[in-house]
């Protein structure tokens, strides 16, 4: 090591560590096997006085490497935020004395375990760089805002509120969206009684009273590049104008498209004037002007009107949506008052098999429509028969019997598809299609595939990442709006169903994230999930074996190749994950705060008895964002766990590199649980495509296992969620069992 670095260590002694730990034979193992220069002790570390010690022996002392023996590393972040040195964190309170039994017969192990994690977290912090910021840092404050609706309009305001200039870009002549067309609003206060203004025309109004936000109208974006801070976008005009801005972040509000009902023969959509989807009624409603609705083909005051609810949605049928809008239903309430305000005694009947009335307004305005006599009829639809009055054929789901009805309207109640781009992964299966086969599947995905909407210069396609239907990928549960494009936001019912409050609200959670990615991105360190974070990735470029492992691998494309192939890491976008550092076969990926070697040394560092002993060691990696809380949560909650098993929280399972794995069993470890979070459509994974990538990478163990003769349960891979509490100890004591039936590792031998 370097003659500038100093090494301390801090052990507090409060919330009974002290009364349950031989504290001084703590410090001994910290000093003598962990070679820290220094070690003291204190009562309770994370009190102004103890905080201040620390300071202390930073300023003074030349303090370069911190290692603290306390509480978790999850709990006091705050106190312990040492942003000028490396510092590693030893879990003596919930990793050790809240998972032990207080009893004198444990006392032996339940200390082996506490001294082991010492010489975990000195190993650890030895092999970290004091975090440096990258050289990619800019504050640009600018926020570019895509999509004029009211959830774009929404976004810019609330930026411009916060003091930052925001460039609005909106495809069509004028601003408001589909909004814009609405006679009015489901209500967004209560009584929840009446149909409400829909606010668009006053939000247009403040748009262009501020002098802050920049509108640009029959525009589009030709090519957007760069990074959060300094993403350069080229805006073009239906003139064939351009001009190009640079900004800190980007919002992408380009909302839904009304599901084309023309399809579905059993509603004669095509058939009729007279059978219109419930965006066609808005804007017979607002032609109205105040008198009476008209139906389209004669002009006919309307005096009878069905609303047929859930068509083509909740269904595997061809041509059908496979989920529900939500709130087809409360508009289809709002749109029945219209009828009752403007023509009078209008009989007006909801046609409906499951009636959802979610989010504020729900039961309230539903009772307000049955108060106006609006009738709500449980029927299934068969059949609308066209002519110069519409029959409306129907299952009576009451009475359980075929009926029908004449109706001079019928409404269409049609569902939001998200106005997205095309998927980016299936253009870059295009691109890298090794066969014909490959390429024909690519092909048949973006046959009919909308134009894109960002342009962006990702090798990894133009456009966000889409999950299920179309729209915009995001963790629904940690990180609403967050995408896989560092930087980039997305807001309402692009990425869901939505309606208008809905979407304000998403808008504004999202402008919240764009301010914060540009923020952070000037101070060159990471949004997302590890807010704050300075380090990101370096690599040896003379031990690259140009793989493409890391290029291809990153969910967020991070990585980039420059002329000779090599890896080029763009910084800002870098999520610090680890994915990179796991797929890499050669190890020449690393953090400065992370590495193969901070893991290694502390899986080498693990004191590991003989096989006289009898004292097994099971090592677990444990995903930092689900199956480390989780375990957190366990120790709260008393929960035991084998005083055999060493945690080592990792940031992904997608960063666990293959060696942690061969040395461990080369060590002597007797068994290997690795804890990574939920995978699939349903992913709870923070870094989106980790955990699917690292379990992906433990399932080939089996060949190492077979080479050094070891049984395959000695390894055991798992989806751990946050709320797993209970189970995540249990796989851990499942292990020990496992061992015990199998007997310990013949490395010992």
């Amino acid at each position: 090591m370097a003659d500038d670095k100093k090494f301390a260590g801090y052990i507090c002694t409060g919330c009974g560590i002290g009364e349950r730990l031989d504290a001084g034979q703590l410090e001994t193992t910290a000093t003598r096997d962990g070679k820290m220069q220094s070690c003291r002790q204190h009562e309770m570390l994370c009190s102004s006085e103890g905080v201040q010690l620390i300071r202390d022996d930073i300023a003074n002392e030349g303090v370069t490497h911190v290692m603290i023996a306390a509480c978790s590393r999850r709990a006091k972040v705050e106190a312990f935020n040492f942003t000028d040195v490396a510092l590693a964190r030893a879990n003596l309170r919930e990793g050790v004395i809240w998972v032990r039994p207080d009893t004198d017969e444990n006392r032996e192990t339940t200390q082996e375990m506490a001294d082991d994690y010492i010489r975990m977290a000195c190993a650890e912090v030895k092999f970290m760089t004091k975090p440096s910021s990258s050289g990619e840092q800019q504050l640009n404050k600018n926020i570019l805002v895509v999509g004029g609706g009211v959830t774009g309009m929404t976004a810019a305001l609330e930026a411009s509120a916060a003091g930052y200039p925001v460039h609005l870009v909106e495809k069509s002549a004028a601003l408001g969206g589909h909004v814009a067309g609405y006679y009015k609003s489901i209500p967004t206060r209560s009584p929840y009684a009446e149909p409400a203004d829909s606010g668009v025309a006053q939000m247009i109004a403040d748009i262009e009273a501020r002098d802050n936000i920049t509108v640009h109208l029959n525009s589009t974006l030709a090519k957007t590049s760069g990074a959060p801070g300094r993403f350069e976008v080229e805006i073009a005009t239906e003139s064939g104008a351009t001009s190009n801005e640079s900004f800190g972040a980007i919002i992408q509000a380009t909302g839904f498209k009304v599901y084309d009902p023309s399809g579905l023969t059993q509603f004669a959509y095509d058939k009729s004037a007279d059978i219109v989807t419930n965006e066609e009624l808005e804007a017979l409603a607002k032609a109205a002007n105040g008198g009476p609705i008209k139906r389209p083909s004669d002009g006919k005051q309307v005096t009878a009107v069905a609303f047929v609810q859930n068509v083509g949605q909740t269904s595997r049928e061809k041509d059908h949506l496979p989920y529900h809008s939500g709130i087809g239903d409360l508009i289809a309430i709002k749109q029945a008052m219209y009828f009752k305000e403007l023509n009078g005694d209008c009989d007006t009947t909801i046609l409906f098999d499951n009636l959802r009335t979610p989010g504020a307004p729900g039961e309230d305005f539903y009772r307000a429509g049955q108060q106006k006599m609006v009738t709500f009829s449980k029927g299934q639809v068969s059949e609308i028969v066209p002519g110069d009055s519409l029959e409306v054929k129907f299952k009576d789901l009451i009475l359980n019997e075929d009926t029908s009805m004449l109706a001079d309207l019928v409404v269409l109640d049609v569902g939001m598809v998200p106005n997205t781009g095309p998927d980016p992964y299936a253009q870059l299966a295009l691109a890298e299609a090794e066969n014909e086969e490959e390429r024909a599947e690519a092909e048949a995905i973006l046959a009919n595939a909308p134009p894109s909407i960002l342009n962006l210069d990702y090798r990894q396609g133009t456009d966000l990442p889409q999950l299920k239907y179309g729209f915009t990928d995001s963790h629904f549960i940690c990180f609403p709006y967050e995408t896989r494009r560092t930087g980039i936001y997305a807001a309402g019912p692009q990425r869901r169903p939505m309606d208008i409050r809905q979407a304000c609200d998403d808008a504004a959670g999202a402008t919240m994230k764009a301010i914060q990615a540009a923020e952070n991105a000037g101070q060159g360190r990471a949004a997302h999930p590890r807010v704050g974070d300075l380090s990101f990735p370096r690599f040896r470029k003379e031990g690259c074996t140009q793989c493409k492992r890391c290029t291809v691998e990153c969910p967020f494309g991070a990585i980039n190749e420059d002329e000779q192939r090599y890896p080029l890491f763009n910084e800002a976008r870098c999520r610090r994950c680890g994915t990179c550092m796991g797929a890499c076969p050669v190890r020449v990926i690393s953090f400065e705060n992370y590495s193969v070697d901070t893991v290694g040394q502390q899986i080498k560092n693990v004191d590991i008895p003989d096989e006289f002993d009898e004292k097994p060691r099971i090592l677990v990696l444990a995903c930092e964002n689900d199956a480390y809380p989780a375990l957190d949560q366990a120790a709260m909650s008393g929960v035991e766990i084998n005083p055999w098993a060493r945690v080592i929280p990792v940031r992904c399972l997608g960063s666990v590199n293959l060696s942690w794995i061969t040395d461990s069993l080369n060590n002597g470890f007797d068994g290997i649980v690795l804890m990574g979070c939920q995978k699939g459509d349903d992913y709870q994974c923070h870094f989106v495509k980790g955990s699917e990538m690292g379990l992906e990478r433990m399932s080939k163990v089996g060949d190492t296992l077979q080479t050094l003769n070891l049984e395959p349960e000695r390894v055991a891979s798992y989806e751990v969620a946050i709320t797993d509490v209970t189970r995540a100890p249990k796989l851990i004591n499942d292990m020990a069992e496992t061992v015990e039936r199998v007997g310990m590792s013949p490395f010992k031998f």
